[in-house]
């Protein structure tokens, strides 16, 4: 049988695609594609070994069996709009932080806290020229959603809404921003903070530092198994 296998950021310029076609004999688990993968891309195999796997928009375990007609991804350890009710998009377009704390703005909050991720120029010595971000969209949609439905989990009267940018950004620009409002202070700052952990957790999004000497895919994205305490 044959499964599709959607690949992104790093592991997608080592493999030099971005969907790959395997064909495989009978039921597979997780990991046995894995290792299929390694075998037959074996210049990429330390990446692979290290990626996480969505099957269907979710994260899997090694155990998890795999059929053709599920859609697979790899998502690699580092980190055009689509959009959902309102709280939580992502975009090529411009961020701002005032649309976001519209969103969330209501008569019962008594505080507003944004969070707005720029990018810098210089880093431990070297010169960035750009950062480009990619993003394996849908999925990211749904963990973003999944993190504000954690937030007003622990803070049910917190609104929070976020927004992440993808495509090529300079300097000085705004990549994310997640706006949260409470009645009170402390717990619009504790909600921010988990939210924004949370999303450099789980959520497949990557961005490519490019510098004047060269280029590294980089980020936080470490998978479901990184849970974070309010």
């Amino acid at each position: 049988m044959s499964i599709r296998v959607l690949l992104f950021a790093g592991l997608a310029d080592a493999i030099g695609q971005r969907t790959l076609v395997v064909d495989v004999e009978g039921e597979i688990t997780v990991a046995k594609l894995q290792e299929h993968i390694e075998k037959q891309w074996a210049e990429a195999a330390p990446l692979i070994r290290q990626c996480v796997v969505s099957v269907n928009q979710e994260y899997a375990s090694p155990e998890q069996i795999v059929r053709p007609q599920d859609e697979v991804a790899f998502i690699p350890p580092v980190s055009g709009g689509e959009e959902t009710d309102g709280w939580c998009t992502i975009t090529e377009e411009p961020l701002s932080a005032d649309a976001l704390i519209r969103r969330v703005s209501n008569p019962y909050a008594g505080a507003v806290v944004t969070f707005a991720g720029t990018v810098r120029e210089f880093t431990q010595g070297k010169q960035t020229v750009h950062l480009k971000y990619e993003a394996y969209t849908p999925m990211a949609i749904r963990k973003m959603e999944e993190i504000c439905t954690e937030v007003r989990q622990r803070w049910p009267e917190a609104r929070i809404a976020m927004s992440h940018r993808i495509g090529t950004l300079d300097i000085e620009e705004i990549s994310v921003i997640i706006a949260v409002a409470t009645p009170h202070r402390p717990e619009a700052f504790e909600a921010g903070r988990y939210a924004l952990e949370r999303l450099k957790s789980i959520v497949p999004i990557w961005k490519k530092e490019v510098w004047q000497d060269g280029s590294e895919w980089k980020g936080h994205q470490q998978g479901p198994w990184n849970p974070v305490s309010p």
